[in-house]
């Protein structure tokens, strides 16, 4: 008796693997809303002439791509109103502007015209302190000390309030990490980061960005990364859609997403030893 219930047992769960499959919720799709990408970055020892923003609209929960938008005019203006141009690389939805001119403290208008509708947002090109050299590797790190751990540190400016956007590629990531910091508590000191993972290994390149940010910007991304369920703590809000400083001047109900942002960037690469 014991064997045959043993063989039933065994039978039912032999039977359980072989039917489960990969079940696709059937959504409703909501109508498409244009996507704004326009992130101009300022890297350290660039001209930043050479600049781009990227125009999509989103899409089906199971879509593997974005949609590019095509036919659009885009500009940027700043407070001298110098007119910078950018004009899109046929059928990409990528629109290159060559001739940039980024200024740190000044101020810039973004304007984009789709379909006969005018889309705005304004901000302040930030600037962002150097990454220092010493870079620091344990190899005990992380909340159970079994991760290698790398350190890197930065002087923030202690007669204003900074605000600064960190972003770390490495190959065990399949995505960048984020991180949005503030100076709050540490006005004028030398910050630090950290950056771990279990499977780093020697060889390994590590490349760190550093962004300077508005406040807003700062309020937008810690909004986006809740949102999207990368927020830290136990109680996060309701995955949702958050939207930026871009706005529809045509039709404010018709809104886009997406955020104008003017950011000097440092980047320091790193090989795990």
């Amino acid at each position: 008796m014991k064997n045959i219930l043993k063989y039933l047992v065994v039978s039912c769960c032999f039977f359980l693997l072989s039917c489960t499959k990969v079940v696709e919720v059937d959504l409703e799709t909501a109508e498409p809303k244009l996507v704004i990408d326009a992130s101009i970055d300022w890297i350290k020892g660039t001209t930043g002439n050479e600049q781009k923003i990227i125009l999509s609209t989103t899409t089906g929960y199971y879509s593997p791509t974005f949609p590019t938008v095509s036919g659009a005019d885009i500009v940027v203006t700043n407070s001298a109103n110098t007119v910078f141009s950018f004009t899109e690389n046929p059928g990409t939805g990528e629109y290159i502007c060559s001739n940039f001119h980024p200024v740190i403290g000044e101020t810039y208008t973004l304007k984009v015209v789709l379909n006969e509708e005018t889309y705005t947002a304004t901000e302040t090109c930030i600037g962002v302190p150097d990454i220092e050299n010493n870079i620091e590797q344990n190899d005990e790190g992380g909340f159970g000390g079994d991760e290698v751990e790398i350190t890197y540190y930065y002087q923030d400016n202690g007669s204003e309030e900074n605000y600064y956007l960190h972003r770390i590629l490495s190959p065990v990531s399949k995505f960048p990490d984020y991180k949005a910091q503030d100076d709050e508590n540490s006005q004028g000191k030398l910050m630090q980061e950290y950056f771990s993972d279990e499977d780093l290994k020697a060889g390994d390149p590590v490349n760190i960005r550093l962004y300077g940010i508005s406040r807003r910007y700062y309020d937008y991304f810690r909004k986006l990364l809740a949102a999207s369920g990368s927020g830290s703590g136990p109680f996060q809000t309701t995955p949702g859609s958050v939207r930026g400083n871009i706005v529809n001047q045509t039709h404010f109900e018709n809104f886009a997403y997406g955020y104008f942002r003017l950011s000097e960037v440092d980047v320091k690469d790193y090989t795990i030893k």
